[in-house]
């Protein structure tokens, strides 16, 4: 076995249990510990994937970002509480909904990949302008549907933690 194979099998056991790790996880802290070790095992599957730029941006954005403002929204919610309070079946039910949609999503997208590319081991697959070309070209509309589903995380994590 060539050294890249090798290092996707570790690559591949590390993310695996550590995303199991961030589900089962019941202190919160220790999930988001285990999540920012899922991020940098994904950073390690870009750069085998010679995406060298999208590693560096995963690791600014999601690593450094987005889990300040997890571990912002832990701190402010109220982790001393006795127990968790009771959902009604209305929130219940769209948690269900939400998550057989972006399953649908999922099974669509993963029809319609193309690993032709990878397949055939091109090395411009990460490269910034081929990057920029599709992104801005091709999918223009997912990008910013994606901006506004961030914004909206932002809101939604400073109403959890607005007090009554």
């Amino acid at each position: 076995m060539s050294l890249p194979t090798i290092l996707f099998w570790i690559l591949a056991v590390i993310s695996i249990l550590s995303a199991i790790g961030v589900v089962v996880a019941k202190n919160p802290v220790h999930s988001v510990l285990l999540l920012i070790v899922t991020f940098f095992t994904i950073t390690g599957f870009y750069i085998l994937l010679n995406a060298q730029f999208l590693a560096v941006v995963h690791i600014i954005v999601y690593a450094g970002a987005i889990m300040v403002l997890f571990l912002f929204v832990i701190m402010l919610m109220n982790l001393n509480a006795s127990g968790e309070p009771q959902k009604n079946n209305l929130v219940k039910f769209a948690g269900v909904v939400a998550g057989g949609l972006l399953l649908i999503v999922l099974v669509a997208a993963l029809k319609k990949a193309d690993t032709g590319m990878l397949i055939q081991g091109s090395t411009n697959i990460g490269l910034i302008q081929n990057l920029g070309k599709v992104l801005f070209k091709d999918f223009v509309l997912p990008f910013e549907v994606s901006s506004i589903l961030f914004l909206s995380a932002m809101i939604g994590a400073i109403v959890i933690g607005k007090k009554d």
